[in-house]
């Protein structure tokens, strides 16, 4: 803080507080891995064990070619109290902690030196996405002194500001009168804590002066996050959940080799032991032995022959002295080897359920936080800049429809109410010739919307940023909100509330492909795009799915065949890759649609002249990817090709749209359910030459619009 130079080159000690023992905790029970040092006389730790999460109590910054790391410092407390609530939900089997459980938990960074931060924007936005700007402003205080003069007293510093540089700073705007009325500048630090005095002129506005101090020096600073680190050898950003999750992976690893280590020297010292408690069995015979042998290596061989021991038990007891055979020292020795077995047997069981091992490291750091934990020194203010145009739309589930020519509205979920099986629908868009809707959905105002287009690339935007529109209104051109390439169409959108491990996109592409990705390659999304895989020539991407990695996978094609498969038999790859042979398509068949059976009990296929059924997706067995498949529907004239495939439970409801624009709205259990190889009934009467164009499912808790149905029914009768 006061720009003190380091020490020479030739003080090579540093004095350690107590919690830094921690780091370096059992690391002699060959908990981490240990390499050459630089000139190959020692050896040094590649990480150190860390009882507590270090990067992040502490912070870091670092800079190297082409990238950069500044993590902050954090109050040891939060993130302990944050890493038990990760250790909880993996013990309770919970099924993901989220990063608004952790921002409960921890309120932001704590640096040493006190300060406030304004706002929570910035701590949001570096704990979700691994990169931030957080302000940062000084503690200071207006006092009235006797004289009526005004002085501004700075007693905390936002966090590496060097309070040198700061004053002279001050002292340098009121030489060139960049700022005026201050009159007198002190430092008046000492041990009790940080004082530095800004006296004022009688005539001025302290609270004036205060803000021109904020604006123009360090007083008020940006610190700048980037959470970067080495995971396993290679440079990520992350966010603070991430962070946590690799600690505790660092930690389990660390208390797994400790428990190894413990078990196999508590096995060597029993092994040892059950040596000796055989000699004090058998003690005139091991004597009569021992004296009759000319040596000692003769005497072991004897002992191990005749007892059946190993060398080392041998060698423990030609070892043995001879107060070991006082009744004592036996007692001693069997509670010894007593303890040791209730020792190995607790080991062992820590090694064999993950769960108590989570148990052993949540009651480790709980004894660093209740000796180390300290209260928060940086507090956490408002700021006139934190409320976003976000924060002031309300969250409501919404309609987002997008025509064949690309036209995109949003529309409110109650504006479509739910008809019968055979009904006429209601307009739903005003559209041109040859232009209908072509994609319905349902989302979120609040949700992330990935737009992935037929060529393979992805684009993102949020709920609310689409247009809202009326019914009857044919929207907003897509174009005008996406930075769409020449001849790119939408093919699927995903909506997505949080970027989280463990869960994938799968795409299906219109020639038989499919792929997996991790969701979290698509997190930092440009608004010119990014590729989401590569295509070969005539190909297209059909559909994407947001998956966990433990479903079943249904491909259908337009000539009504059907391929189901587990998804683990596709291996994720990268963001780029090209994927693998999903479904063999016969002549000039394609790919429509791709669903999970996560999805619905039943499997909702709808042909292009209106005809329609539900199949019990168990129907369909499940194979090997990269098969031909099974019939799921018959075409026939009366039908035309499959057009739209859903995965739908008996309570859901589903949208039909046809070319015309016209929408029905009905619920499934009014479909009715037949086998593979059918054709099924009639769901929407089409006027003459138009044909389905999609079907999409509809979100459940609309019971209020069936509701008001079944009342304008009533009252219609």
């Amino acid at each position: 803080m006061d720009g003190d130079g380091a020490a020479a080159m030739r003080y090579t000690e540093a004095r350690l507080s107590k919690i830094s023992m921690e780091l370096t905790a059992d690391i002699n029970k060959n908990t981490v891995d240990f390499i050459p040092n630089f000139d190959e006389t020692e050896k040094e730790p590649v990480v150190l064990p860390a009882r507590f999460p270090n990067l992040l109590v502490n912070g870091t910054s670092g800079i190297a070619v082409g990238m950069a790391t500044n993590i902050p410092p954090h109050n040891l407390k939060e993130i302990i109290n944050a890493v038990i609530k990760v250790i909880d939900d993996q013990i309770g089997d919970k099924e993901e902690t989220t990063i608004e459980e952790i921002l409960e938990i921890v309120k932001g960074p704590d640096f040493p030196t006190g300060g406030m931060i304004l706002g929570t924007r910035g701590i949001e936005e570096a704990y979700r996405t691994g990169r931030g700007k957080i302000r940062v402003r000084a503690i200071t205080d207006i006092e009235t002194m006797p004289n009526g003069k005004s002085r501004i007293i700075v007693t905390e510093l936002p966090y590496m500001v060097n309070k040198a540089r700061l004053i002279e700073k001050i002292a340098e705007m009121v030489r060139d009168k960049k700022i005026d009325g201050i009159t007198d500048l002190s430092d008046q630090s000492n041990r009790e804590g940080m004082r530095v005095v800004i006296e004022l002129r009688r005539d001025v506005n302290a609270n004036v002066i205060l803000n021109q101090l904020y604006k123009h020096t360090q007083l008020q600073d940006t610190f700048g996050v980037i959470m970067l680190a080495l995971v396993n050898n290679q440079p990520k950003v992350m966010n603070i959940l991430q962070m946590l999750k690799y600690y505790l992976m660092h930690q389990e690893e660390v208390v797994t080799r400790r428990t190894q280590y413990e078990l196999n020297k508590a096995e060597e010292r029993a092994h040892i032991l059950e040596g000796l408690l055989i000699a004090l069995d058998n003690i005139d015979e091991v004597i009569r032995i021992i004296r009759n042998s000319k040596t000692v290596q003769i005497a072991k061989s004897e002992l191990m022959e005749r007892f059946k021991l190993t060398d080392v038990q041998a060698q423990a007891i030609v070892d043995m002295r001879l107060r070991a055979l006082t009744g004592l020292e036996r007692e001693k020795l069997e509670a010894e080897y007593q303890e040791l077995m209730k020792q190995i047997e607790r080991l062992k069981a820590i090694l064999a359920d993950r769960k108590l091992l989570l148990k052993v490291i949540r009651e480790e750091i709980i004894v660093i936080r209740d000796k180390y934990g300290d209260e928060r020194r940086t507090s956490i203010g408002f700021d006139e800049f934190d409320i976003s145009m976000e924060d002031l739309i309300p969250k409501e589930d919404v309609v987002i429809t997008m025509t064949k020519l690309g036209y995109i509205k949003r529309m409110s979920n109650d504006t479509f109410k739910a008809q019968n099986r055979g009904g006429k629908g209601i307009k739903g868009m005003q559209t041109l010739d040859e232009d209908y809707v072509e994609e319905l959905f349902m989302t979120h105002t609040h949700d992330y919307l990935m737009f992935f287009t037929n060529t393979g690339r992805v684009y993102r935007m949020k709920g609310y940023e689409i247009p809202e529109a009326s019914r009857t209104s044919r929207g907003t051109a897509i174009i005008n909100l996406l930075q769409l390439m020449p001849g790119e169409k939408i093919s699927a959108v995903i909506p997505i509330d949080e970027y989280r491990d463990g869960e994938y996109l799968f795409m299906a592409t219109k020639r038989g492909l499919v792929k997996k990705t991790p969701i979290k390659e698509y997190a930092n999304v440009r608004k010119t795009g990014l590729a989401a895989i590569t295509l070969r020539e005539e190909d297209e991407l059909i559909e994407v799915k947001y998956t966990d990695n433990h479903r079943d996978v249904v491909i259908v094609t337009k000539y009504g065949q059907c391929i189901r498969f587990n998804e683990r038999d596709v291996r994720p790859t990268g963001r780029t890759s090209m994927g693998v042979r999903g479904m063999n398509l016969s002549d000039r068949d394609e790919v429509i649609g791709m669903q999970l059976d996560s999805q619905g009990s039943d499997l909702l296929i709808v042909s292009e002249k209106g005809m329609g059924k539900r199949t019990n997706i168990s129907e369909f067995t499940c194979q090997n990817r990269g098969g031909k498949g099974v019939k799921c529907y018959k075409i026939t004239e009366k039908t035309g090709n499959v057009v739209g495939v859903k995965s739908v439970n008996e309570d859901d409801e589903i949208m039909i749209i046809n070319t015309e624009g016209i929408i029905i709205r009905m619920k499934c259990n009014g479909i009715s359910v037949l086998g593979r190889v059918t054709s099924g009934v009639k769901l929407i009467n089409l006027p003459e030459g138009n044909v389905v164009a999609s079907i999409a499912k509809v979100r459940k808790g609309d019971e209020e619009d069936q509701q008001e149905e079944e009342n304008e029914e009533a009252e219609t009768e």
